[in-house]
């Protein structure tokens, strides 16, 4: 008569012992928090150097198409008083066959491949490639240490943050970077820039004038004199310069 009385109570107790209780739940949401609070972090970085990988590999791809432009033009660097490097590197699809090459991981605003105010421009050329004489782009051959030169790096605007304002029709030469007397890496348009683009802002990638890439400290990258005395620095061409 008592067995099924007991074999209620011993299926509630057998439920009761399987539930959670509110301390073990609040145990397993702390160590979750903790989980994310750990990946989190190896996440981002690992955006960020995909980010960075990615940069690097448009500034090699913004050099080749240069370099074959110059094999075409007497060895000018492209860029005049009326048309900028971008219009003559893209507007012939031997040279690029897309604007977005010309826009950076880092370049927030939206891809467009129009031409136009629309369509974002990341990287700038160096603008001592442009004497103030006739801001005609010069030639290689007067760059006297192309491994030592910085030919290409990110436009940055300023401010606290990554930002970029260079478009397709941003005025000839183009989007430049370090203004010329200028003492710190500059970008045009949108002022001097106040960091790198990744490693908390300490970092940044630079195209030379031989091709290769570097991730560069934004100290070194930023440093306009010359290790030499009476030789060019890393943004120079050649010495003595306009």
């Amino acid at each position: 008569m008592m067995a099924p009385k007991q074999n209620g109570s011993m299926a509630r107790s057998s439920q009761l012992a399987r539930a959670f209780t509110l301390i073990e739940l609040l145990v397993v949401i702390a160590v979750i928090a903790i989980l994310i609070a750990i990946a989190y972090p190896v996440y981002t970085g690992v955006l960020e150097r995909g980010k960075a990988t990615k940069d690097m590999s448009n500034l090699r791809q913004i050099g080749l198409a240069t370099q074959t432009y110059m094999n075409d033009n007497d060895s000018f660097f492209p860029g005049s008083p009326t048309a900028s490097w971008m219009t003559q590197l893209e507007l012939n699809q031997k040279y690029f066959s897309v604007w977005r090459i010309i826009q950076s991981p880092f370049d927030k605003r939206s891809s467009s491949e129009a031409g136009d105010a629309t369509t974002p421009i990341s990287y700038g050329i160096n603008s001592n490639l442009y004497p103030p004489s006739n801001n005609v782009g010069i030639s290689t051959s007067k760059v006297t240490n192309p491994s030592g030169f910085i030919l290409f790096a990110p436009a940055q605007a300023s401010g606290p943050t990554v930002s970029f304002q260079g478009t397709a029709l941003s005025d000839a030469p183009g989007v430049t970077v370090l203004g010329t007397g200028g003492n710190t890496a500059t970008s045009t348009p949108g002022g001097n820039a106040t960091g790198g683009t990744h490693n908390s802002r300490q970092r940044i990638n630079a195209l030379f004038g031989d091709l290769h890439c570097e991730n560069m400290t934004w100290t070194a990258f930023a440093t306009t004199t010359s290790s030499v005395p009476g030789q060019p620095g890393q943004w120079t061409p050649y010495f003595p310069y306009p």
